[in-house]
């Protein structure tokens, strides 16, 4: 075993002689993958008893959370409905209405399918580069013009990630020079492709690591090492079909992420800290599908009480948004900004429904009115 010696502050993992020889101590995390194994298998047991229409609305609704949190953990904002819309359609599953196609929201719902859905196919940097190029469709990462589609080449320095202002920056982290990235991901591919030696649980938190330790790209990297720890995980259950939202506990969780990266890249190559915190972040990701569950059985339930009950396209779109747990309560004004319609044209369909008894009205009046699913 490495003794490790005195390191200057800024010495990162990847510049460790013991570099990528990764350590940890299997003996305390023992207990939080039995943890995490158990609720894998609770939750696979519970979707089994799932019809098919109900297995591919929990993955939907799990695949919508992860394209719209792990671009939320990079503080960029995807439309709800584009990327709902995006995914019904290359999973074939109907959702009524679809929302006009924004191919920056699709190039994110391609990588995070490609990754999930053909997880045994091998992890190749032309299929890295492909995931690159579709994030970034225009060559732009806002109004930077970024290496799309290859590793960085640091022509503007080196790759570091930064925060604060002009002139008091602090660095948190400095990324492998560019002229080592061809050996370095070679070497991680290699590893992540082969058979894992250990836990296959370990194996995912460690591929996460690895990669956003690279940095390879010239951004893209925190959304791209996240997809491939869920193609691991994906691996781990030998499933395409998702339930969970691994990216989804890590945006509720984002300050201990970053922090947990950062101690981690300033650490030693005992990672024993890292895969802890990893693991009881996927344990409560997994645990959480429960609630998701419930929530999907709750709309299946409601449209079979509501199935013989004509509704237009918009009153569908509308009551999918609210029994997927939209935030606040349902006015006029939102009816009528989820439906693209006009304050009249959304009260008409309200008063329908209210007649219909779908809906029923809370109590309070005036413009902010709101209103709730009845049960029949």
């Amino acid at each position: 075993m490495f003794t490790d010696k005195p390191q200057p502050r800024r010495t990162y993992l990847w510049q460790r002689p013991d570099w990528p020889q990764w350590r940890f101590d299997a003996a305390a995390l023992a207990a939080p993958l039995a943890q995490v194994h158990r609720a894998q298998g609770h939750l696979a047991g519970r979707m089994a008893e799932l019809g098919l229409a109900q297995r591919d609305q929990a993955t939907l609704q799990a695949l919508t959370q992860e394209v719209i949190t792990t671009s939320a953990i990079e503080g960029e904002a995807l439309n709800l409905d584009a990327v709902r819309s995006s995914i019904a359609r290359r999973l074939g599953v109907d959702i009524g209405a679809l929302a006009p196609a924004d191919r920056n929201v699709d190039g994110v719902v391609d990588m995070v399918l490609d990754a999930t859905q053909h997880h045994a196919q091998p992890l190749t940097a032309e299929r890295l580069f492909g995931w690159h190029a579709a994030l970034f469709p225009t060559g732009y990462s806002g109004r930077v013009r970024i290496q799309v589609g290859t590793w960085r080449n640091d022509a503007a320095g080196p790759m570091q990630v930064v925060s604060g202002p002009v002139g008091r920056e602090k660095v948190h982290f400095e990324a492998p020079p560019a002229t080592a990235l061809p050996a370095e991901t070679a070497a991680f591919l290699q590893w992540f492709n082969a058979a894992p030696a250990g836990d296959a649980l370990i194996h995912a938190g460690l591929a996460h690591l690895w990669l956003v330790t690279l940095h390879p790209f010239d951004d893209g990297n925190g959304r791209i090492s996240r997809a491939v720890g869920d193609m691991a995980l994906a691996r781990v259950e030998g499933a395409a079909q998702r339930f969970y939202s691994l990216s989804a506990q890590v945006q509720r969780e984002r300050k201990q992420y970053y922090d947990q990266l950062e101690a981690t890249q300033r650490g030693t190559l005992d990672v024993t800290p890292w895969l802890s915190w990893f693991l009881a972040c996927l344990l409560r990701a997994v645990q959480g599908a429960d609630g998701m569950l419930a929530g999907v059985l709750m709309k299946s339930q409601f449209w079979q009480r509501w199935a013989g009950t004509p509704m237009n396209a918009r009153q569908t779109l509308v009551l999918n948004r609210v029994l997927d747990g939209m935030e606040g309560k349902l006015t006029n004004a939102k009816w009528a900004a989820i439906g693209k319609c006009s304050a009249d044209t959304a009260l008409r369909d309200i008063n329908d429904l209210l007649a219909r008894g779908v809906l029923g009205r809370l109590e309070g009046g005036g413009r902010s009115t709101g209103y709730e699913l009845c049960a029949k």
